[in-house]
């Protein structure tokens, strides 16, 4: 039989909707061609590329996709070697310490075979039958094909081992008992792999695996229903993780990101900042930090396209105009702690000084009655590191008192949004022991 040869790239709409949105294809350049035959009787197409090995897949793909898993975030507790675990994960129910993920054979991972392996990620049983948490997001890795749990695996295994134990988990009865997981699974675990949408693009594809699988967006986006698992139907809605609050990021204009540009929205998922949206802060700025900056542009795209057709829901607080401010009296002791702590890099007017992320103009924190994000980052902090500086806002309970940054939070939000605000010196209080 007779073959015929061609390229096979981006350029070729045909043979890229047909390939590009193969779960875990790392999309490549306009330039960068991979070579394929045509069967001319069969009419049949057979990229070379999926006859190479396994592990050359993993190699190129292990670490990319690791990181669009966001799997340090979780794995590295603050000032430790990445992966070896340790970081507390506190639940209504007890605190859950994250596993050491590198290849040591006594405290990590070493002995997984790579059926135990995907076993873990797509249905939360891993090595020697244990049950997971589900505070490891299966219930949405479960939707990861088999090839690219493997290729994170073999990146994985590519570390040097660490021997690291870390602390046992402190959970209430009878949820330390990890066998009555097999229910939870039944209920919230889908089990089962995605599926590309015909009717899409393949832009439009991969946005999908690449939120609902791979980044597991929806583990803090998506509200949880009684039992902690995600609530159906309100997909991206907006909820609460750990003090913070992960906002609505459906396609609403008025509560979403419906009214967002998707050049704004490219920056933001890239750098942590985009014109008058303010700076990515808490679990957000980490996401960027260990996982969105590392994503090509094409992947980064194929996000906002995805994004762009969530269906909208209209909780959460409403997002904020840049333009919008007050002109009420406001309280002496908010305008002189403001002054004093935070004027110096965001101005008076609250337009920052120099850098882009020190800017809170259209900040949907700022934007927010409840000072929900603002009571964290004024408790605790928050730390961003782009691709070229480190971002930091240092925490500020050690130098003022609960009543002082209530009343710096009112004035902020008041001042700078037009909306209401009433935060009290418990709200501070409850967030320093969050």
């Amino acid at each position: 039989m007779k073959k015929k040869q061609f390229f096979f790239d981006r350029k070729n709409p045909k043979t890229f909707a047909r390939f590009g949105s193969l779960p875990g294809y790392r999309r490549v350049s306009q330039e960068t061609k991979v070579f394929c035959f045509f069967f001319s009787k069969k009419k049949y197409v057979l990229p070379l590329l999926l006859l190479s090995s396994s592990l050359a897949y993993a190699a190129d793909n292990g670490e990319y996709l690791t990181r669009a898993a966001d799997c340090a975030a979780c794995h590295t507790k603050p000032g430790n070697v990445p992966f070896t675990g340790g970081r507390a994960i506190k639940l209504p129910v007890g605190t859950i310490y994250s596993p050491n993920i590198t290849p040591d054979k006594d405290t990590g991972v070493g002995n997984y075979t790579d059926d135990e392996w995907v076993s873990a990620l797509q249905r939360g049983v891993g090595h020697n039958g244990k049950y997971l948490y589900p505070a490891m997001p299966y219930n949405s890795y479960t939707l990861m094909s088999r090839q690219d749990a493997l290729a994170i695996k073999s990146y994985l295994f590519s570390l040097k081992p660490v021997h690291n134990q870390v602390p046992a988990n402190s959970l209430s009865f009878p949820f330390n008992q990890r066998w009555s997981l097999w229910f939870w699974n039944q209920v919230n675990n889908p089990a089962h792999r995605f599926e590309p949408d015909t009717q899409k693009s393949a832009d439009w594809n991969r946005g999908a695996y690449l939120v609902q699988a791979l980044g597991h967006c929806g583990q803090c986006h998506t509200p949880r229903n009684w039992m902690q698992g995600l609530k159906q139907g309100d997909q991206l809605a907006g909820a609460k993780q750990q003090g913070w609050l992960a906002y609505n990021i459906t396609s609403d204009k008025t509560h979403g990101i419906g009214g967002w540009s998707d050049a704004d929205l490219r920056q933001y998922l890239s750098t942590g900042t985009a014109p008058n949206h303010g700076p990515a802060s808490g679990p957000m700025a980490e996401a960027i930090t260990d996982s969105l900056r590392y994503l090509t542009a094409a992947d980064i795209a194929a996000i906002v396209t995805y994004l762009r057709d969530v269906p909208p829901q209209t909780s959460g607080p409403p997002a904020l105009l840049a333009s919008a401010k007050t002109a009420t009296t406001p309280d002496p002791l908010g305008v002189h702690v403001f002054n004093d702590a935070c004027a110096g890099c965001h101005l008076p007017d609250g337009q920052g000084r120099q850098s882009a992320w020190a800017s809170l103009a259209g900040d949907h924190s700022v934007g927010d009655p409840a000072g929900t994000n603002m009571l964290q980052i004024l408790a605790h902090g928050s730390e961003l590191r782009t691709n070229d500086r480190l971002v930091f806002m240092h925490e500020f309970t050690r130098s003022y008192t609960n009543e002082e940054l209530a009343a710096a939070a009112n004035y902020l939000t008041t001042t700078l949004s037009g909306r209401d605000s009433q935060v009290t010196a418990a709200d501070i209080a409850a967030a320093r022991t969050e």
